[in-house]
Protein backbone atom coordinates (compact mmCIF):
# COMPACT_ATOMS: atom_id res chain seq x y z
CA UNK A 1 0.00 0.00 0.00
CA UNK A 2 1.45 3.67 -1.08
CA UNK A 3 1.36 6.50 1.93
CA UNK A 4 -1.80 7.94 0.86
CA UNK A 5 -3.78 4.74 0.94
CA UNK A 6 -2.46 3.91 4.65
CA UNK A 7 -3.60 7.57 5.34
CA UNK A 8 -7.37 7.12 4.09
CA UNK A 9 -7.53 3.47 5.62
CA UNK A 10 -6.78 5.22 8.71
CA UNK A 11 -8.96 7.64 8.09
CA UNK A 12 -11.68 5.37 7.24
CA UNK A 13 -10.91 3.41 10.51
CA UNK A 14 -11.08 7.14 12.43
CA UNK A 15 -14.56 7.64 10.96
CA UNK A 16 -15.96 4.52 11.39
CA UNK A 17 -15.32 4.09 15.14
CA UNK A 18 -16.30 7.60 15.63
CA UNK A 19 -20.01 6.21 14.03
CA UNK A 20 -20.40 3.40 15.91
CA UNK A 21 -19.43 5.08 18.86
CA UNK A 22 -22.49 7.61 18.05
CA UNK A 23 -24.80 4.77 16.83
CA UNK A 24 -24.07 2.42 19.97
CA UNK A 25 -24.86 5.78 21.99
CA UNK A 26 -28.18 6.34 20.17
CA UNK A 27 -29.31 2.47 20.74
CA UNK A 28 -28.13 2.51 24.38
CA UNK A 29 -29.90 6.01 25.42
CA UNK A 30 -33.42 6.01 27.15
CA UNK A 31 -35.57 8.45 24.57
CA UNK A 32 -38.31 8.71 26.75
CA UNK A 33 -36.37 9.57 29.46
CA UNK A 34 -33.96 11.85 27.99
CA UNK A 35 -37.47 13.26 26.51
CA UNK A 36 -39.48 13.80 29.89
CA UNK A 37 -36.18 14.73 31.95
CA UNK A 38 -34.32 17.28 29.40
CA UNK A 39 -37.01 18.04 26.68
CA UNK A 40 -40.30 18.57 27.80
CA UNK A 41 -42.15 21.20 26.21
CA UNK A 42 -44.84 21.81 28.77
CA UNK A 43 -42.17 22.94 31.24
CA UNK A 44 -39.79 25.08 28.45
CA UNK A 45 -43.28 26.98 27.51
CA UNK A 46 -43.35 27.65 31.32
CA UNK A 47 -39.95 29.16 31.48
CA UNK A 48 -40.84 32.11 29.47
CA UNK A 49 -40.67 34.87 29.57
CA UNK A 50 -39.63 34.52 33.53
CA UNK A 51 -36.06 32.43 32.27
CA UNK A 52 -35.56 36.15 29.99
CA UNK A 53 -36.86 39.26 32.03
CA UNK A 54 -35.32 37.92 35.19
CA UNK A 55 -32.72 35.15 34.83
CA UNK A 56 -31.12 36.84 31.67
CA UNK A 57 -31.76 39.95 32.57
CA UNK A 58 -29.91 40.18 35.70
CA UNK A 59 -26.95 37.80 34.65
CA UNK A 60 -26.17 40.43 31.63
CA UNK A 61 -26.47 43.43 34.72
CA UNK A 62 -23.89 41.44 37.07
CA UNK A 63 -21.91 40.68 33.77
CA UNK A 64 -21.38 44.21 32.48
CA UNK A 65 -21.35 46.00 35.91
CA UNK A 66 -18.51 43.53 36.32
CA UNK A 67 -16.62 44.25 32.95
CA UNK A 68 -16.50 47.73 33.30
CA UNK A 69 -15.29 47.93 36.99
CA UNK A 70 -12.73 45.20 35.77
CA UNK A 71 -11.64 46.94 32.69
CA UNK A 72 -11.48 50.69 34.72
CA UNK A 73 -9.16 48.89 37.58
CA UNK A 74 -7.10 46.97 35.11
CA UNK A 75 -6.22 49.80 33.36
CA UNK A 76 -5.24 51.22 36.37
CA UNK A 77 -3.46 48.45 37.27
CA UNK A 78 -1.75 47.87 34.40
CA UNK A 79 -0.59 51.46 33.82
CA UNK A 80 0.77 51.03 37.70
CA UNK A 81 2.64 47.56 36.40
CA UNK A 82 4.18 49.98 33.70
CA UNK A 83 5.11 52.41 36.38
CA UNK A 84 8.74 53.86 36.94
CA UNK A 85 7.30 54.20 40.85
CA UNK A 86 8.07 50.88 42.53
CA UNK A 87 5.41 51.28 45.22
CA UNK A 88 3.12 50.96 42.60
CA UNK A 89 4.67 48.49 40.56
CA UNK A 90 4.80 45.92 43.59
CA UNK A 91 0.98 46.90 44.62
CA UNK A 92 0.11 46.00 41.08
CA UNK A 93 1.83 42.47 40.84
CA UNK A 94 0.68 41.68 44.17
CA UNK A 95 -3.13 42.31 43.28
CA UNK A 96 -2.37 40.64 39.86
CA UNK A 97 -0.63 37.47 41.05
CA UNK A 98 -3.46 37.41 44.40
CA UNK A 99 -6.44 37.94 42.57
CA UNK A 100 -4.95 35.15 39.23
CA UNK A 101 -4.14 32.64 42.00
CA UNK A 102 -7.61 32.83 44.17
CA UNK A 103 -10.98 30.71 43.06
CA UNK A 104 -13.38 33.46 42.03
CA UNK A 105 -15.57 31.77 44.14
CA UNK A 106 -13.75 32.68 47.11
CA UNK A 107 -13.75 36.26 46.13
CA UNK A 108 -17.45 35.83 45.89
CA UNK A 109 -17.61 35.07 49.38
CA UNK A 110 -15.07 37.57 50.71
CA UNK A 111 -17.13 40.35 49.18
CA UNK A 112 -20.74 38.73 50.27
CA UNK A 113 -19.25 38.05 54.23
CA UNK A 114 -16.06 39.41 54.53
CA UNK A 115 -16.37 43.12 53.23
CA UNK A 116 -19.89 43.85 55.33
CA UNK A 117 -17.51 42.39 58.62
CA UNK A 118 -14.45 44.74 57.55
CA UNK A 119 -16.16 47.99 56.68
CA UNK A 120 -19.50 47.53 59.17
CA UNK A 121 -22.57 50.16 58.44
CA UNK A 122 -21.03 50.53 54.27
CA UNK A 123 -23.50 49.39 51.99
CA UNK A 124 -22.59 49.10 48.04
CA UNK A 125 -24.67 50.79 45.89
CA UNK A 126 -27.68 48.64 44.07
CA UNK A 127 -26.72 46.12 47.34
CA UNK A 128 -26.63 42.43 46.11
CA UNK A 129 -26.07 43.92 42.16
CA UNK A 130 -23.08 45.83 43.70
CA UNK A 131 -22.06 43.02 45.18
CA UNK A 132 -21.84 41.11 42.49
CA UNK A 133 -20.71 43.18 40.18
CA UNK A 134 -17.32 44.01 42.30
CA UNK A 135 -16.50 40.62 42.67
CA UNK A 136 -16.71 39.96 39.15
CA UNK A 137 -14.78 43.23 38.91
CA UNK A 138 -12.19 42.43 41.34
CA UNK A 139 -11.57 38.99 39.84
CA UNK A 140 -11.50 40.86 36.21
CA UNK A 141 -9.35 43.77 37.02
CA UNK A 142 -6.48 41.30 37.53
CA UNK A 143 -6.99 39.33 34.28
CA UNK A 144 -7.21 42.60 32.23
CA UNK A 145 -4.52 44.44 33.58
CA UNK A 146 -2.10 42.05 32.24
CA UNK A 147 -3.74 42.48 28.51
CA UNK A 148 -4.11 45.52 28.78
CA UNK A 149 -0.39 45.60 29.79
CA UNK A 150 0.63 43.37 26.69
CA UNK A 151 -1.64 45.67 24.87
CA UNK A 152 0.92 48.77 25.92
CA UNK A 153 4.16 46.94 25.40
CA UNK A 154 3.10 46.02 21.67
CA UNK A 155 2.83 49.89 20.61
CA UNK A 156 6.07 50.47 19.19
CA UNK A 157 8.30 52.60 21.06
CA UNK A 158 8.59 55.14 18.18
CA UNK A 159 5.46 56.01 18.66
CA UNK A 160 5.94 57.62 22.43
CA UNK A 161 9.43 58.82 21.77
CA UNK A 162 8.05 60.87 18.63
CA UNK A 163 4.93 62.70 20.90
CA UNK A 164 7.59 63.58 23.22
CA UNK A 165 9.78 64.98 20.72
CA UNK A 166 6.35 66.91 19.93
CA UNK A 167 6.45 68.31 23.13
CA UNK A 168 4.22 66.19 24.77
CA UNK A 169 4.05 64.82 28.38
CA UNK A 170 4.29 61.34 28.89
CA UNK A 171 0.99 61.14 30.40
CA UNK A 172 -0.76 63.03 27.30
CA UNK A 173 1.41 61.21 24.92
CA UNK A 174 -0.02 57.98 26.85
CA UNK A 175 -3.70 59.12 26.71
CA UNK A 176 -3.87 60.26 23.53
CA UNK A 177 -1.29 57.76 21.43
CA UNK A 178 -0.14 55.17 22.91
CA UNK A 179 -3.55 53.92 25.00
CA UNK A 180 -5.98 54.32 21.97
CA UNK A 181 -3.74 52.18 20.31
CA UNK A 182 -3.14 49.66 23.11
CA UNK A 183 -7.41 49.25 23.29
CA UNK A 184 -7.49 48.38 19.83
CA UNK A 185 -5.00 45.64 19.89
CA UNK A 186 -6.91 44.28 23.33
CA UNK A 187 -10.41 44.14 22.08
CA UNK A 188 -10.22 40.56 21.08
CA UNK A 189 -8.78 38.98 24.40
CA UNK A 190 -11.40 41.69 26.52
CA UNK A 191 -14.27 40.20 24.28
CA UNK A 192 -13.07 36.66 25.28
CA UNK A 193 -12.75 38.49 28.67
CA UNK A 194 -16.10 39.06 28.94
CA UNK A 195 -17.34 35.63 28.05
CA UNK A 196 -15.83 34.68 30.94
CA UNK A 197 -17.31 36.88 33.31
CA UNK A 198 -20.69 36.29 31.99
CA UNK A 199 -20.07 31.97 33.02
CA UNK A 200 -18.95 33.50 36.41
CA UNK A 201 -21.66 35.42 36.96
CA UNK A 202 -23.26 32.39 38.25
CA UNK A 203 -21.45 32.80 41.30
CA UNK A 204 -23.57 35.79 42.42
CA UNK A 205 -25.77 33.00 44.15
CA UNK A 206 -23.50 32.34 46.96
CA UNK A 207 -23.61 35.95 47.63
CA UNK A 208 -27.29 35.40 48.87
CA UNK A 209 -29.97 36.47 45.99
CA UNK A 210 -33.52 37.13 46.37
CA UNK A 211 -35.96 35.47 43.76
CA UNK A 212 -36.06 38.50 41.79
CA UNK A 213 -32.45 38.63 41.72
CA UNK A 214 -31.36 35.15 40.66
CA UNK A 215 -29.40 35.03 37.43
CA UNK A 216 -29.62 32.29 35.06
CA UNK A 217 -27.94 29.30 36.93
CA UNK A 218 -29.86 29.97 39.93
CA UNK A 219 -33.18 30.20 38.42
CA UNK A 220 -32.52 26.91 36.45
CA UNK A 221 -31.48 24.77 39.58
CA UNK A 222 -34.34 26.88 42.02
CA UNK A 223 -37.46 25.57 39.06
CA UNK A 224 -35.44 21.85 38.62
CA UNK A 225 -35.77 21.72 42.12
CA UNK A 226 -39.36 22.59 42.29
CA UNK A 227 -40.40 21.07 39.17
CA UNK A 228 -38.16 17.65 39.69
CA UNK A 229 -36.71 17.82 36.04
CA UNK A 230 -33.44 19.13 34.55
CA UNK A 231 -35.64 20.85 31.67
CA UNK A 232 -34.98 24.16 33.32
CA UNK A 233 -31.08 23.83 32.89
CA UNK A 234 -30.95 22.85 29.99
CA UNK A 235 -33.09 25.97 29.11
CA UNK A 236 -30.97 28.05 31.07
CA UNK A 237 -27.61 26.86 29.13
CA UNK A 238 -29.15 27.37 25.88
CA UNK A 239 -29.77 30.73 27.00
CA UNK A 240 -26.24 31.21 28.61
CA UNK A 241 -25.18 29.62 25.04
CA UNK A 242 -27.12 32.68 22.87
CA UNK A 243 -24.87 34.96 24.43
CA UNK A 244 -21.27 33.33 24.63
CA UNK A 245 -21.40 31.56 21.38
CA UNK A 246 -21.53 34.72 19.30
CA UNK A 247 -19.56 36.99 21.73
CA UNK A 248 -16.89 33.89 21.05
CA UNK A 249 -17.56 34.14 17.06
CA UNK A 250 -16.90 37.84 17.16
CA UNK A 251 -13.59 37.61 19.44
CA UNK A 252 -12.42 35.21 16.34
CA UNK A 253 -13.72 37.30 13.85
CA UNK A 254 -11.78 40.87 15.69
CA UNK A 255 -8.11 38.70 15.72
CA UNK A 256 -8.68 37.44 12.40
CA UNK A 257 -8.91 41.06 11.42
CA UNK A 258 -6.25 42.12 13.31
CA UNK A 259 -4.01 39.53 11.84
CA UNK A 260 -5.01 40.51 8.57
CA UNK A 261 -4.46 44.37 9.77
CA UNK A 262 -0.80 43.30 11.06
CA UNK A 263 0.56 41.68 7.66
Amino acid sequence: MTRRQRRRLIMGGEYAIFVAVIVVLVLLADWSSIHRNFLDWHQIKQLFPDIITVGLRNTVIYTVTGFALGLAAGLVLALMRLSSVLPYRWFAMAYIEIFRGLPALLIFIFVGVGVPLAFPGTNLPGGVYGQAGLALGLVAAAYMAETIRAGIEAVPRGQMEAARTLGMSQGKAMRSIILPQALRIVIPPLTNELVLLFKDSSLALFIGVSLQQRELAKFGQDLANEKGTTTPIVVAGVCYLVITIPLGYLARRLEARQRRGQR
